[in-house]
């Protein structure tokens, strides 16, 4: 009795938790990412947002990179709720990643360690819905597709050289 007692408190918590998570936000033009407080429309490459307990909109991130890198940092102000990031899979070009096709971070396949910056000019974790889509993105520009919880700390964490647009 105790058993089936504890495990219905258990899925009565799952349920609760996964009731909390919010749905994606679409951004618009005057949406800022939060490390760098500039527009997101007006740099390439794939977003991300992160959604925290307590705040009333999400922390966008102008590069998937930075939004990793919060999420693994040691300071953040509150709770996680839920992560999305652009599915690169239905974006119209990398130029333009899209502002509404959104998915859950936890079912992306991303490709690190490709050759492609993201807006801010630093190496790019590109996430993708489809699994054979992030392969294709590999083969053409390197690296190699995982999951979320298989990125190593150092493609995010790791100090990088950024590439600033038209400083070839």
């Amino acid at each position: 009795m105790k058993r089936a007692l504890f495990a219905l408190m258990l899925l009565a918590a799952c349920r609760e938790e996964a009731a909390e998570a919010p749905a994606p936000v679409a951004f618009d033009a005057g949406t800022t990412g939060h490390f760098c407080m500039m527009v997101l429309a007006d740099h390439g490459g794939p977003k991300a947002q992160i959604h925290l307990e307590g705040y009333p909109a999400p922390l966008f991130f102008s590069q998937v990179r930075d939004a990793l890198a919060y999420l693994r940092g040691p300071e953040r102000e509150a709770r996680v709720l839920a992560v999305y990031v652009n599915d690169m899979a239905r974006a119209p070009s990398w130029e333009n990643p899209g502002a509404e096709n959104w998915i859950a971070a936890e079912d992306a396949r991303f490709v690190v360690g490709a050759d492609v910056l993201g807006g801010m000019g630093a190496p790019e974790i590109a996430p993708f819905g489809d699994v054979e889509a992030a392969a294709r993105f590999a083969a053409k520009h390197g690296g190699a597709p995982m999951a979320l919880a298989d990125i190593p700390d150092d493609a995010v964490l790791a100090p990088v050289e950024i590439t600033l647009p038209g400083s070839d």
